[in-house]
């Protein structure tokens, strides 16, 4: 990989941007990323990862992600100025693994994710270039000019494409020029960060919240992340300066032990800052070469840990266009569909956010004991909308209403949705065999193309479509039912892979019928491209992404 002269610029290091990063290099296009900070940030900050960003660590091939993740405790809150509990709830609603959803909510500190996500970089001979700040840019047809600074130093760097990943403030998106459209919650503020504390009697099993949400609370859960007397935690104090509290150690320290009824010994407040709710977002995301991902281009109040997971999302659905495009495969037009397609959902994100919150707001019982709904796990997120998918079994999208955060429906499936996960495939044939699982083949360099197949005989004529594509970005899978003729199995097969659905995991989640031969087009970012009937659809789907054959 030659990274001599690295055809995109990244501006911004948090999540969204790494994320941007490694989707790019591991397609195979060298990315510079800047960071205006002389060192990563700490903190625990976005906590909470969502199942379907598991999943989409999952396809970059990030296990740490879900293996450091834990579970996030019951809440427990107390009748104010006791230890007598009121009540124990669950932070998000239960949701049961299942062959087709493996992985659940999980909590994980912003700075260790930061850490890893840094790490995996760091494998493709690349690294966040800290105390970098962007200062201005230009951009033409053929590329970006933009102006850095570090040191004191100014640099002109030319660069084809540019990402603004830089936060709520962001300087790209400024620059640019696209309206932000929302508003600043004055009426929800707050106060979060890190702290390290012990308190007899106060157990590490559930996350504690104290006072009432109105007037004063804090809320307290306890994580490993910071130190094993470490707390991530919540404030409000409805009758005092919340920016001066924040800017005091003390006055944190005093609150807190104001509110809990216990001996409290602190040793150390390691970050802390005061947070109001803007709630706004761009009404595009792109304009030229340059485009926008995560915080640069959507805020929000916190209450149901969307936002990095959006942030997250933006960037997936981005790299792998945005590659394709890089490589001369797509033309640029396939970018636009990064705005069309992110537009609705972050639409609806901000709906259910802000709904959430006036709940918090009106019932004052706080964001931590809200009863959320199963959209927050973001599964039945999808682009059933998108001009670039295609469903030759569903009636036609034009005329319905956009429902892009959906409700996940393992009864109903069609193109832009989520690609279910199947466990328990028998690789046979030629070559390598095993047990394989279906989102064991999603990666976000190629799309994944699945023939559910009676018989391999049955699936010759798509397989030989196929071949007109690049290996390099189209990937071909037979899934054959338990019933096939084994015996007959040929010692090649066109396919790059043909799997025995054992358990019959994959018929059932994909819904394919006993018999039935059934088409689907695994984009890069997981998600559902087309379903179709055979090789005319597989093809007319691939006229919508790639350049001419």
């Amino acid at each position: 990989m030659n990274f001599a002269h690295p055809p995109v610029l990244i501006v911004g290091a948090g999540p969204a941007g790494l994320v941007a990063a490694l989707t790019l290099l591991q397609n195979g296009i060298p990315v510079r990323i800047i960071d205006k900070d002389l060192n990563p940030r700490i903190g625990q900050r976005g906590p909470g990862i969502m199942p379907r960003t598991l999943e989409l660590f999952n396809f970059l091939n990030i296990p740490e992600v879900n293996d450091l993740g834990k579970v996030p405790p019951m809440v427990r809150s107390y009748k104010p100025g006791t230890l007598r509990p009121l009540r124990d709830s669950a932070l998000v609603p239960d949701i049961e693994v299942t062959p087709s959803i493996p992985f659940i909510h999980k909590a994980l500190g912003q700075q260790l994710l930061d850490v890893i996500l840094r790490r995996h970089l760091e494998k493709f001979s690349c690294s966040v270039e800290m105390g970098t700040e962007l200062r201005s840019f230009e951009q033409s047809d053929e590329g970006v000019t933009a102006v850095l600074a570090k040191n004191g130093i100014l640099e002109t760097f030319d660069t084809k494409w540019m990402i603004g990943a830089d936060g709520a403030k962001s300087v790209v998106r400024k620059q640019l020029g696209l309206t932000f459209l929302g508003e600043t919650r004055d009426n929800f503020r707050f106060i979060t960060g890190d702290i390290r504390f012990t308190g007899v009697g106060l157990d590490r099993v559930h996350w504690h919240q104290f006072g009432k949400f109105n007037e004063r609370s804090v809320s307290l859960r306890p994580t490993d992340e910071i130190g094993e007397d470490g707390w991530h935690f919540f404030m409000h104090c409805s009758d005092t300066d919340l920016t001066k509290v924040a800017q005091s150690e003390e006055r944190i320290f005093e609150i807190i032990a104001s509110l809990i009824p216990l001996e409290i010994t602190f040793n150390k407040l390691v970050w802390a800052s005061e947070y109001r709710a803007n709630i706004r977002m761009v009404t595009k995301f792109s304009e030229g070469r340059v485009l926008v991902a995560g915080d640069a281009a959507h805020v929000h109040s916190p209450t149901a840990g969307q936002g990095l997971n959006s942030g997250v999302q933006d960037a997936f659905n981005l790299g792998w266009k945005l590659a394709l495009v890089e490589k001369g495969l797509a033309d640029k037009s396939l970018l636009e569909t990064y705005s069309a397609e992110r537009l609705p959902v972050i639409s609806e994100m901000l709906e259910i956010t802000t709904s959430l919150l006036n709940h918090a707001i009106s019932s004052g019982l706080g964001h931590t004991s809200l009863r959320r709904s199963p959209l927050v796990f973001m599964l039945g997120v999808n682009y059933r909308f998108s001009s670039i998918v295609l469903d030759e079994f569903a009636t036609p999208a034009e005329g319905r209403p956009i429902n892009a955060y959906g409700v996940l429906d393992e009864g109903h499936l069609e193109a832009g949705d989520r690609a279910p996960e199947a466990p328990e495939m028998l690789q046979v044939g030629c070559g390598e065999s095993g047990v394989k699982t279906l989102f064991g083949l999603y990666r976000p360099w190629y799309h994944t193309v699945l023939v559910f197949s009676p018989s391999l005989a049955d699936s010759s004529p798509i397989l030989g479509a196929l071949e007109a594509y690049d290996k390099r970005v189209v990937s071909s899978a037979v899934v054959l039912p338990l019933s096939a003729p084994l015996t007959l199995m040929p010692v090649a097969s066109p396919a790059d892979l043909v799997l025995v659905d054992q358990q019959s995991h994959a018929s059932s989640a994909y819904l394919v019928e006993a018999g039935q031969t059934k088409v689907f087009v695994i984009r890069p970012d997981g998600v559902i491209g087309a379903i179709v009937h055979g090789a005319e659809g597989v093809k007319k789907y691939f006229s919508g992404i790639f350049l001419d054959v």
